[in-house]
């Protein structure tokens, strides 16, 4: 199961007009400046070209955060793909997987800003996966996945259908003889 994170969406979303104003603008200044400058480019009429340079590479680089945010359930682990890196969280580090209202994740104001793009996002339900982890391979997944995922020992994804998620994470890590499962869920006693 493979899931995009809603934050490269938002930012598609709220984003995705401007490569398209750059194109536009430079075409049409680099047409108007090549005709009248009779058929030929003078002094900065080379501006205007690298306005449609800029927004195809503006656009491409939207495209490519937008396809490679993700977070993946695979054999090996969690895997939670950003811009720069993934990271690949084995079953057996993660202690609790749950679906929460994005906006616990940031309700101590000690542990980052929200940016105003993210902001439509906190209402949202979002998966929260609570790792069991020494500080040494929590700074390391800190590190490569970003501090708005990653917030002490919680990482928290806003994903389009976070119970699905949570489902199949919860089915694939292994089984815990010593929790808590409650009321009729408990295992009998072998005599």
């Amino acid at each position: 199961m493979r899931q995009r994170i809603l934050y490269a969406e938002e930012i598609w979303k709220r984003q995705r007009l401007f490569p398209l104003f750059f194109v536009v603008v430079g075409t049409v200044l680099t047409a108007t400046v090549f005709i009248s400058g009779g058929g030929r480019f003078t002094g900065t009429s080379w501006i205007w070209p690298l306005y449609i340079l800029s927004g195809v590479v503006y656009g491409g680089g939207l495209l490519y955060y937008r396809w490679r945010s993700q977070a993946e359930v695979t054999d090996a682990g969690l895997k939670i793909s950003t811009l720069r890196s993934s990271h690949v969280i084995p079953y057996d580090t993660i202690r609790l997987v749950r679906v929460q209202p994005l906006a616990r994740h940031f309700e101590d104001s000690r542990k980052k800003f929200v940016r105003p793009i993210n902001r439509a996002l906190l209402p949202r339900p979002a998966l929260f996966v609570r790792l069991r982890a020494d500080q040494g391979e929590l700074s390391e997944i800190r590190r490569k996945l970003g501090g708005q995922l990653v917030a002490d020992d919680t990482v928290a994804l806003p994903l389009p259908d976070p119970d699905a998620m949570s489902w199949e994470v919860s089915s694939r890590m292994p089984e815990r003889s010593g929790s808590n499962l409650g009321g009729q869920r408990r295992r009998k006693r072998t005599r």
